[in-house]
């Protein structure tokens, strides 16, 4: 597959594309083509590895977003990861030339916790 040009990027979370891969096998079920390899080694991988549904990930990037100190790729990282722990926020920040104060990781892990109900 050669692609010629990038009409658009967009970032998405893990769950998100999960839908839209479960969109794309539902219209080739019913055009009855064939599912190729690629498509159900990542349909497999999207359901195995997201937390949570599309809806509920984008609503946390939004007000992850809202937060100071963040970045779009971070947002959409926890939303993928879901991380439980301060050790494992503070992991997603570990490139990043900023440290995080306890309050700051506590308010990301309540808008986690949050997420997840």
């Amino acid at each position: 597959m050669i692609v010629k040009e990038v009409l658009s990027e967009e970032l998405l979370t893990l769950s998100e594309v999960k839908g839209m891969l479960h969109e794309i096998m539902e219209e080739r079920l019913n055009s009855e083509e064939e599912l190729g390899y690629e498509l159900r080694k990542a349909i497999n991988h999207a359901e195995m590895f997201s937390k949570t549904t599309p809806e509920k990930a984008r609503d946390l990037v939004n007000k992850l977003l809202e937060l100071e100190k963040m970045k779009p790729e971070i947002a959409i990282r926890i939303a993928d990861i879901m991380p439980q722990s301060r050790d494992e926020l503070r992991s997603l920040y570990a490139k990043e030339r900023f440290t995080l104060t306890e309050e700051e990781l506590d308010e990301m892990l309540d808008l986690v916790e949050e997420a997840m109900d």
